[in-house]
């Protein structure tokens, strides 16, 4: 302890071929506290820094804030109009966005870490004091989902020189020169916010998430669910079961006055229930309807979409063979959201806000996970019934 090697002597610590011994075993013959007093102190403030706050600056900040140029990006929102993308994204936001924020120190038992709770700052309770914690948290988290990254610039600073306040940052108007992804190799030192460059580059909080984006991972699954929606909207707009016109008889029509005659048929059917043909003219339809095709490729490229975004496919109601939730096991779905999709994301954050640059040595925060995982918030959930779906890979 201090005391201890305030009662050495130079010549005592240097002395002899084994210094660095002797210190230790002089300090430990000095050091009479009990174990109580130097484990447990009482910690009555977070004292991190002094009240009087300075504002972060940098040369090209002046966009920010200005909501105006704001943009999340055409491919996460075209991603999340996929009903599975989107179910899965607002599951695990809904989670990391409610959880509460815990402050830490920790000490040496001789045994183990002990950790020692601590008062909360004020940013951790509110990082940005013009939005709610669940919309920072949920946003920043939303931004690791779909790009592996996020991004939240310092408003202001506590005397000591670490963030007081900060505001979240788009991450797909930030972009890093030196680095373009989708594997982010660690932190850049030049960002560009909406294409002009911010001057200090540790005005920004970056988040790097273990997991690439879901945007770059699982871009060939979206890109199958985007073109079987599209396929299910065409088919929604048929007012009669799919088919084919074929000619019985007379003479050969050439494929000009086929395209005429399909395109009169089809245009009956829509304003009318009754279509009438000739004689030479049949109408046939598929055998195999193409709507059904598509909806069953739809049901199994659910699952594919919950398995890239790392979620229990059952929470998402894509199904599976002989699958089924049960009074049992329901009480276990949140701890599987968090075990199998938030830990990762809720480990990026808590650890990069405890960085040096963010708060002093032997600080940390931590999310208030247990509580959001107790079994008595979820002993009365209703529990749909079990229903069985067999789905098959296209071929």
């Amino acid at each position: 302890c201090c005391s201890c090697f305030s009662c050495l002597s130079p010549n005592s610590i240097w002395s002899g071929n084994d210094g660095f011994s002797k210190v230790v075993a002089f300090a430990t013959s000095l050091c009479e506290t009990p174990p109580v007093g130097f484990f447990t102190p009482k910690v009555t403030t977070a004292q991190m820094a002094s009240a009087s706050v300075k504002a972060a600056a940098g040369a090209g900040a002046a966009q920010i804030n200005d909501f105006l140029a704001y943009s999340t990006g055409a491919a996460e929102q075209r991603a999340l109009q996929n009903p599975t993308v989107s179910r899965s994204k607002d599951l695990l936001a809904s989670m990391i966005g409610c959880l509460e924020m815990r402050h830490y120190s920790k000490q040496w038992t001789g045994e183990r870490y002990e950790e020692i709770y601590l008062p909360l700052e004020p940013w951790m309770e509110q990082p940005d004091p013009k939005v709610t914690r669940n919309f920072f948290y949920s946003n920043i988290f939303s931004d690791l989902f779909f790009h592996g990254r996020a991004f939240a610039f310092v408003t202001s600073r506590y005397s000591t020189g670490l963030p007081a306040s900060m505001t979240w940052l788009p991450s797909a108007m930030c972009s890093t020169p030196n680095q373009t992804g989708p594997q982010w190799f660690g932190p850049s030192d030049v960002i560009q916010f909406n294409g002009v460059e911010i001057g200090d580059s540790n005005d920004v909080i970056q988040f790097l998430s273990p997991i690439q984006g879901l945007l770059y991972q699982g871009a060939r699954a979206l890109s199958i669910a985007t073109h079987l929606d599209q396929a299910a909207d065409r088919y929604a707009t048929l007012e009669t079961v799919p088919g084919y016109l074929q000619q019985k008889g007379g003479e050969t029509l050439d494929s000009d006055s086929l395209s005429e005659i399909a395109a009169a048929w089809s245009a009956m059917r829509r304003q009318n229930a009754i279509g009438a043909l000739n004689d030479f003219v049949e109408f046939k339809e598929f055998s195999v309807s193409p709507a059904e095709v598509v909806g069953e490729q739809r049901k199994y490229q659910s699952l594919e979409i919950a398995r890239v975004s790392n979620i229990p496919a059952y929470l998402v109601s894509a199904p599976q063979e002989g699958s089924g939730l049960t009074y049992t096991n329901v009480q276990d779905s949140n701890r599987q959201l968090y075990l199998y999709g938030a830990k990762p994301f809720i480990e990026c954050i808590q650890q990069t806000l405890s960085a040096s640059n963010v708060l002093p040595r032997n600080r940390y925060v931590e999310f208030d996970v247990e509580g959001y995982l107790a079994e008595e918030m979820y002993q009365d959930v209703m529990v749909e019934p079990a229903v069985d779906v067999s789905v098959e890979s296209p071929s």
